[in-house]
């Protein structure tokens, strides 16, 4: 492959997203794109960018999941506090892509264990996507990298890691790790990192590119072969 391009956290922007490929020139014969997971919640067009990265997967593209995704899929246990946790991190817009009506538009509502089952019964737009979801790895390593959501844990090897702390884990692995392979994680706005929108790049090794496009902020690509940066807004 010509090169190795990671993108993360685009958060249901599917303008930003495809703007991104097209400045970037993606070739899927030519390029490795690695998608690094939060395809979902906060935006407004969750359904169409995770279609899109299933339409990029055929192609060659890897997608890893995100904690997003992890809590859309665990929401459909039915248990009120997966539910609560997911409405309050972006869940509702996600849903309403599904054809789902949520009566209190609300993240901050506290609905009853009562109303939790009618409200998250799965349809059939959303099935294929949350079994398409159950599929995806949590990490990507090659010989110098490692690309993964949110990081790894300093002291535990990746493939015996706790898949949760892959997807959540911040402040222990940016100010921990040690190792010899590059990480390229999301999962933390760079501007918690280094109170800036620009790329993160850690001395410890480590390279954060969420550039908050959740919140209106950059929607990151970054070279891995060439150390090459692009980013739309």
């Amino acid at each position: 492959m010509k090169r190795m391009l990671a993108i993360s956290d685009i958060h249901g922007d599917l303008d930003k997203f495809e703007r991104l490929l097209e400045l970037v020139q993606y070739n899927h014969e030519q390029d490795q794109l690695l998608l690094l997971g939060d395809y979902v919640d906060r935006g407004f067009q969750s359904r169409a960018v995770l279609e899109k990265v299933i339409q990029l997967c055929k192609n060659g593209a890897i997608a890893l999941i995100g904690n997003h995704e992890k809590m859309m899929m665990e929401a459909f246990r039915a248990d009120s506090m997966s539910v609560k946790r997911w409405f309050y991190n972006g869940g509702i817009k996600t849903l309403q892509n599904y054809g789902y009506y949520i009566e209190k538009d609300d993240a901050n509502y506290w609905y009853t264990t009562e109303e939790m089952p009618n409200l998250l019964e799965m349809n059939e737009e959303i099935r294929p996507h949350l079994e398409m979801l159950k599929q995806l790895p949590y990490y990507f390593e090659t010989d110098s990298h490692i690309f993964v959501h949110a990081g790894v844990h300093p002291e535990t090897p990746l493939e015996t890691t706790d898949p949760h702390l892959l997807v959540w884990i911040r402040e222990e692995f940016h100010n921990g790790y040690s190792g010899e392979k590059t990480v390229i994680f999301g999962h933390t706005p760079t501007k918690y990192l280094h109170q800036s929108s620009e790329m993160f790049f850690g001395k410890n090794n480590i390279i954060g590119i969420d550039g908050g496009c959740a919140y209106g902020g950059r929607l990151y690509c970054y070279d891995a072969t060439n150390s090459k940066i692009y980013y739309v807004e």
